[in-house]
């Protein structure tokens, strides 16, 4: 207890209890470990080691020139908005402007999407393992959140619908679901989202989908999509699909994302949007309509050059004693678990001080994660194989 300056003795500052109990990012904890250590390859964060290509950062450098630095609409201008309702009709079917909102950031969108439709006391559940930001959202607004982990087998991580579905009781609020996931790669199967969605329809609940790694999909023929809830659902029923700029375009730093939502929830999206960020800035906005009306074919030999270099990771990393892998249908990471890692944050720091390699820690992904690692392969090839070289030389001493 101290004493203000008038003699009265008052608590000391905290914040509020739940935002006091939140998870701190341990990606970051291991990520501030290997600050000022030279020669560090750093795996942990999901971006690539390449810069946005130009002529994205042209067209933002245009709109700069030509004075974008004002205010915009709260749901984004509408150019970008009607860009983004064209690409996302052509990818899952007819999407009008009024469904589409631009946003600070895809995580901006997912706390968004949670503010709109879940308060205190609701129940939400989070397939896990999970990026941390989809579990802990939820917490914020004073919901609680109930976990179902995916299984993982000599198949890699699989989704057992059957529990899902048991814990997606009638008084459920929302579901929060991440496919293709991070960390894991996970891509959750048409049939699974149709059985998800007549069930949360049954129950009235809502479902965030966090698709930001839509495109970064491994699947069968040249600019495969993996499955979206916008697939199969209606534009006015209970689902927000989030997405983001940064991983398809690699504008990680730009900070700029979008959801596609009901029309009837958008007045009330402005007002949120009003009073978290004001808006999107407007020479970041006016990139976007650049990356979505010019970026199809950078997206598509992105994704070609993602999925040499999975391959070419899993592949090194298969023959490394101690090492069990498989490889993922999606998203940038590989999520592989090591023998003996019984507390993958101090593996991973001590992989920092010593080997000088920067992976995440599966814990930092829940209780589920343990024992297991990840791994962003989103750089050149040759990194990769020193990364390899040093976890193997780690392993063996």
């Amino acid at each position: 207890m101290s004493t203000s300056p008038s003699g009265f003795a008052c608590a000391p500052a905290a914040a509020r209890a739940t935002v006091h109990h939140l998870r701190a990012s341990r990606i970051r904890e291991v990520a501030n470990a290997g600050i000022g250590l030279p020669d560090v390859l750093p795996f942990w964060f999901g971006e690539s080691d390449q810069v946005t290509p130009a002529f994205i950062r042209d067209a933002a450098s245009r709109a700069l020139a030509g004075g974008a630095t004002f205010y915009t609409h709260n749901l984004g201008i509408a150019p970008l908005r009607s860009a983004l309702a064209d690409y996302v009709s052509a990818l899952h079917g007819a999407t009008a402007l009024d469904n589409v909102v631009v946003t600070s950031a895809g995580v901006n969108a997912l706390m968004l999407a949670a503010q709109l439709v879940a308060g205190p006391g609701d129940r939400a559940v989070a397939v896990t393992p999970l990026w941390p930001n989809l579990v802990e959202i939820p917490k914020i607004l004073g919901a609680e959140v109930e976990t179902v982990s995916l299984d993982y087998g000599a198949h890699g991580w699989t989704l057992d619908l059957d529990k899902l579905l048991a814990a997606l009781t009638p008084d459920t609020r929302l579901l929060m679901i991440n496919s293709p996931n991070n960390p894991t790669g996970w891509v959750m199967s048409r049939a699974d989202q149709q059985a998800v969605l007549a069930h949360c329809r049954r129950h009235g609940i809502w479902i965030i989908a966090d698709e930001v790694y839509e495109r970064l999909y491994y699947g069968k023929g040249d600019g495969a999509i993996a499955p979206s809830f916008l697939d199969i659902a209606s534009r006015d029923e209970r689902v927000i699909c989030v997405n983001s700029f940064s991983k398809a375009w690699l504008m990680t730093g730009w900070r700029l994302g979008w959801m596609v939502l009901p029309a009837a929830l958008t007045d009330d999206l402005g007002k949120l949007v009003e009073y978290n960020t004001s808006c999107a800035p407007s020479f970041v906005q006016e990139a976007g309509i650049v990356a979505v009306r010019e970026g199809e074919a950078f997206t598509r030999e992105l994704v070609g050059r993602l999925r040499a270099a999975r391959d070419h990771l899993v592949s090194a990393l298969a023959v490394v004693p101690g090492v069990d892998v498989h490889a993922p249908e999606g998203a940038m990471y590989v999520f592989f678990r090591l023998a003996g890692a019984s507390d993958s944050l101090a593996l991973c720091k001590q992989l920092v001080r010593e080997a000088r390699l920067g992976l995440a820690p599966g814990s930092a992904f829940g209780d589920e994660g343990e024992g297991f690692v990840r791994w962003c392969y989103a750089c050149d090839p040759a990194r990769l194989d020193e990364g390899v070289r040093r976890l193997r030389g780690f392993l063996g001493r």
